[in-house]
């Protein structure tokens, strides 16, 4: 069937396990997602088994989520979100719709987008955002207001600034090639270790051992504060034990590995820049640089490059078959991107960051 009429909006049914009677909307949801972004990038680096992604579903006190799947005559063929941080007096909202190609121009991401934008004002949120990858196309493109970096005017931009919104950051989506010489690496690493004398390094894989939860607890807090985020908005957060533990287990509780690579102040031992990297289960598969953030009052020793090539090198001996590592940092972060250009990351993709304010 091909009208709009016979789409369903379900709304998605988190299961306690993936073998659970009521799992398989969730499981479908997951393959349909890998389609989805093997579509847009062109390869299959940003897929997920199903079972090593349901702890990221599961309810906590810091962020409600609102899923729904889009049913075609039976079949899923995309998926809608939004998100709603759970900070005191939070106005903003985070939100995506994902659909398979061959569904598009029918419709249905404007429908899904219209339930998305009244659930976040029944939800009084105000502030909407989110991010799509926008690969390279001939034609006109868009710059942000930061001026820094560009996406094609594709079928994505269109659809956002059909809706009311505006391009306010673009982010450079790159790759490090796991299986070439780590020459660079360990140069870079013997450049950083003395410009940084004063630091050592510590790493652990989580969950965060009790030494090291306070020191990462406020580091991850300052990531909404210290990353350039443009004119994007987000809620400052409070990070505790109880929020670390919470990260952590969606790792452990999935079998997927978290590398913590964090610098030390000697003389304090305050902890002072870190840097994450994530594997599956099946270490074959691209790995992930997530947060890498150096503290405001610590720049300026080389602590981004002493733990980004800390931690390579321990990750080459830790999934020696992992062939890339996947990272995004936004245009205007020009200290970390000199830092991956000099270790070796290579452009491979760049999402945009839209935004639009409710009236």
């Amino acid at each position: 069937m091909n009208t709009l009429t016979d789409i369903e909006f379900r709304p998605l049914v988190v299961p306690e396990s993936i073998d659970a009677p009521d799992a398989s909307d969730f499981i479908e949801m997951v393959r349909v997602r890998n389609d989805i972004y093997r579509e847009i990038s062109g390869h299959g680096d940003h897929s997920i088994v199903a079972d090593e992604l349901l702890p990221h579903f599961k309810p906590n006190d810091y962020e409600q989520r609102n899923m729904w799947v889009v049913v075609d005559d039976g079949a899923i063929i995309g998926r809608a979100a939004v998100d709603f941080p759970l900070e005191d007096g939070s106005k903003v909202a985070f939100w995506l719709i994902e659909l398979l190609r061959d569904s598009w121009g029918r419709g249905i991401g404007s429908a899904a987008y219209e339930l998305i934008e009244r659930t976040a004002r029944e939800n009084g949120r105000s502030v909407l955002q989110s991010w799509a990858e926008h690969p390279a196309a001939p034609g006109p493109t868009l710059t942000p207001p930061t001026g820094f970096g560009e996406i094609p005017e594709d079928h994505a931009a269109r659809f956002f600034q059909h809706h009311g919104y505006t391009l306010e950051q673009v982010e450079r989506n790159s790759a490090f090639d796991l299986t070439a010489p780590f020459d660079t690496v360990e140069r870079l690493l013997a450049e950083a270790r003395t410009a940084s004398a004063d630091y050592r390094i510590v790493q652990w894989s989580a969950p965060t051992p009790a030494e090291y939860v306070d020191g990462y607890a406020w580091m991850k807090s300052r990531m909404v504060t210290d990353a350039p985020s443009a004119d994007m908005e987000f809620d400052e957060e409070v990070w505790d034990a109880a929020r670390i533990a919470e990260h952590d287990a969606k790792y452990t509780g999935s079998g997927r590995t978290i590398q913590v690579t964090a610098a030390q102040h000697i003389a304090t031992g305050e902890l002072c820049a870190f840097n994450e990297l994530v594997v599956g289960k099946d270490r074959t598969e691209a790995s992930h640089q997530e947060d890498t953030l150096v503290l405001k009052e610590h720049r300026g020793h080389k602590l981004g490059t002493l733990v980004k090539c800390a931690g390579l090198l321990s990750w080459r001996d830790f999934a020696p078959d992992s062939p890339r590592v996947i990272t995004y940092n936004a245009e205007e972060n020009r200290p970390m991107l000199d830092i991956n250009e000099a270790i070796g990351f290579v452009p491979i993709a760049y999402e945009g960051a839209w935004k639009k304010v409710l009236s």
